[in-house]
């Protein structure tokens, strides 16, 4: 053992030796921070990704993973991804040495807001975000954290809601799935309207969340879908939300297969403003979804390549 700690030894002060004297000092310098500084870690252990919220992996263009030492865009865009769906709210990794535009990668992937808009609807709403910023230092270390959309406060107090809701309409002694979805979705309907002043940023209402939309009866599209993907993860309900250019929703995987439910679209604006409760977009297959509507539902097949 002495002995073998000796060699160590040996081969860490000749690698410094070498490097001081071929390497310029800001390579040194990132070497002795990612290898010898114990403050720099690489999670590299698929235990420490727990988060209880975290979802399967359901699209072909991000995978969950355990490389934290990217070496092209593709396995950067899965480091982000892993963290959102694992719920982190800070998280470290290093640019592989050999990665020469991982700088410009990184730069790019942070403002391509349609990429990251697009990851965020692949995790569970309360692992979704506000922001994403990326810190990238010299050495190849990158500094991630996210401004999460919904706070520990905001989560307890939506459980909590949803769990009296389901208590009030009995839904866990209702046999059928379908019955127990369509209870609460008839439920979120009756009990909100569409908030019109959101999309001019004059609203007073958090309507692109599920706080709008149980607490204070006005949701835009986000929120119904955010309500509705809570309460079916609640249930153990496979599902998914949908997102589009101009409208998100969710899908659901009932029996090995995946169909459709938009509450927004169930829960219509009318001229009279009366409240109308329909189910023309509850629980239907992707083509019944297209022939009903193009302009709105035409979403991304390669992005949503299981639907």
């Amino acid at each position: 053992m002495k002995r073998l700690f000796v060699i160590i030894f040996c081969f860490l002060i000749s690698i410094n030796i070498i490097d001081r004297i071929f390497l310029n000092d800001d390579i040194y310098t990132g070497f002795k921070n990612l290898f010898l500084n114990p403050q720099y870690k690489i999670i590299i252990n698929q235990d420490t990704l727990n988060s209880r919220y975290k979802y399967h992996e359901y699209s072909n263009l991000f995978k969950n993973t355990t490389n934290f030492y990217p070496s092209n865009k593709n396995e950067l865009l899965d480091i982000y991804y892993t963290m959102m769906n694992n719920g982190f709210d800070n998280f470290t990794y290093y640019c592989n040495k050999n990665y020469k535009t991982c700088y410009e990668d990184i730069n790019d992937i942070s403002h391509n807001t349609t990429l990251f808009t697009y990851m965020n609807q692949l995790v569970h709403p309360y692992n979704s975000f506000k922001m994403v910023n990326s810190n990238y230092s010299v050495n190849g270390k990158v500094d991630i954290t996210i401004d999460s959309k919904y706070t520990k406060n905001d989560i307890i107090k939506i459980d909590n809601e949803i769990n009296n809701i389901i208590n009030k309409l009995n839904i866990n002694n209702v046999p059928s799935i379908n019955e127990k979805i369509r209870l609460f979705h008839d439920y979120i309907a009756d009990t909100n309207v569409y908030d019109e002043d959101k999309a001019n940023n004059i609203s007073k209402y958090n309507s692109d969340m599920a706080i709008g939309t149980l607490f204070q009866g006005h949701s835009t599209c986000s929120g119904y879908t955010d309500t509705m993907a809570i309460f079916l993860d609640k249930l153990g309900i496979e599902n998914i939300k949908i997102i589009t250019k101009k409208h998100t929703w969710n899908a659901i995987k009932l029996d090995n297969k995946w169909y459709h439910l938009d509450l927004t679209w169930d829960d219509p604006i009318t001229n009279n403003k009366t409240n109308i409760i329909l189910h023309d977009y509850f629980l239907i297959t992707t083509d019944q979804l297209l022939n009903k509507d193009k302009s709105e539902h035409n979403f991304d097949r390669n992005l949503y390549n299981f639907l």
